[in-house]
């Protein structure tokens, strides 16, 4: 039973005639012989009738004290009616085609209500509905406890959903359908010269997503790559091929070629809304686990770390600039906080091992006068924090000297 598991974001199912589009996506997949299982989510963005957001907002504005039980339920309501709609839009153009809800689906997680992780999938009902004939429509985002209560599954919960039924079908591939039209060199609206890229690695696109770009949740990225469960990115609007993500080593003619000093990156992502924290203090072990122990107690994540003798450099979202004002202050450490920066980062696995990479980020970011706060690096990626005035140029000058326009 060839099954490949293809979900489609809010975007694409909030008028007639996109979600007419999907159904005919679908229904192409099941006239080639494939067994096609859909995952959706909520009808439209904040704003629209049935999305998310709304039913959010729609509770708060009666009672705002309401249980995480409670909120869980009111936030399952948009892909429930996604689902249906869809599922009878597949009907009415003759196929046999059933709604299902996560917890139908067999997604079993914990009571984590609002970040729920799923704990085992029993695909039995979705497999007898396939031998039956039927297009299962699930909701994505959602599952629910050994006890029967709806839970939601986070940030991205739909691409999850899709990438653990993937894995739990043991699918030939994952489709995630959206408004472009695959994974892109940079953003393209700030590089108006951004291509598509045809194909990616898991950790290429698992750091694309944790440094800004929007196209797929690393969750589900991770999730996939445990299965080995391919993934493609492609637009519900078109026909393109869009970008497949896979396992690099089964790919080994693509990485086996000679690598050009000018072909050494896949991509560059961004990430605004970012500050940098300055701690001054002599090193010692009391003042670190200090510091460390009081962040891990308010829930602060923090990025682009560099530990000096005599200071502590570290990112925060800049959600969090009230609260670590506040610890720093109670612990009566000296600090300096920089406001509105951005993390830049490329990425390319093919980096690894090649000398020049940051001189050549140096310079192309010097010639445009950028100045660089801080710098970090790993195996597939530098990244640089730049203020936020600075971004757009930072991203269009590195995507030019990396030659990605020729991707």
């Amino acid at each position: 039973m060839d099954i490949i598991v293809q979900k489609f974001g809010g975007t694409s199912v909030t008028t007639n005639e996109r979600r007419e589009k999907v159904a005919n996506k679908v229904i192409c997949t099941k006239k080639e012989g494939k067994y096609p299982v859909v995952v959706v989510s909520a009808i439209g963005r904040s704003g629209d009738p049935y999305a998310t957001d709304t039913l959010i907002n729609f509770a708060n504005s009666i009672y705002k004290e309401y249980e995480s039980r409670e909120l869980d339920m009111i936030m399952a309501c948009g892909e429930i009616i996604s689902s249906v709609i869809l599922a009878n839009t597949i009907k009415s153009m003759g196929y046999m085609a059933v709604a299902l809800t996560g917890y139908q689906a067999g997604i079993i997680t914990d009571n984590n209500y609002g970040d729920a992780e799923v704990l085992k999938v029993d695909t039995t009902n979705i497999i007898n509905f396939l031998k039956k004939g039927y297009i299962p429509v699930i909701t994505g985002f959602q599952g629910a406890t050994e006890n029967k209560d709806i839970t939601t599954l986070g940030r991205g919960g739909s691409d999850t959903t899709a990438a653990i039924l993937g894995e739990a079908l043991n699918a030939s591939v994952v489709e995630i359908y959206t408004d472009v039209d695959g994974v892109m060199t940079a953003d393209p609206r700030l590089v108006s010269e951004a291509k598509v890229i045809d194909s990616i690695s898991y950790d290429e696109i698992y750091q694309m997503a944790e440094d800004g770009a929007k196209v797929i949740h690393p969750r589900a990225v991770a999730i996939a790559k445990r299965g080995n469960i391919p993934l493609k990115v492609k637009n519900t609007l078109s026909d393109g091929p869009g970008t497949i993500i896979h396992n690099k080593e089964l790919y080994n003619d693509r990485y086996s070629k000679n690598i050009s000093k000018d072909d050494i990156l896949t991509a560059i992502a961004h990430k605004n809304n970012i500050a940098q924290v300055n701690v001054y203090f002599e090193d010692s072990i009391e003042a670190n686990e200090l510091l460390m122990n009081a962040l891990t107690k308010n829930n602060i994540s923090i990025d682009l770390i560099n530990f000096f003798t005599d200071k502590k450099v570290f990112t925060i979202d800049k959600k969090n600039i009230e609260k670590i004002e506040k610890i720093l202050e109670e612990h009566n450490f000296k600090y300096k906080i920089v406001n509105d920066c951005s993390k830049i980062t490329v990425i390319g696995h093919k980096m690894r091992g090649i000398p020049g990479v940051m001189a050549k980020i140096v310079k192309a970011l010097s010639k445009q006068g950028i100045k660089i706060l801080q710098t970090s690096d790993s195996h597939n990626t530098i990244s640089c924090l730049v203020k936020d005035a600075d971004t757009k140029n930072a991203v269009i000058a590195l995507h030019k000297e990396f030659n990605l326009s020729k991707k």
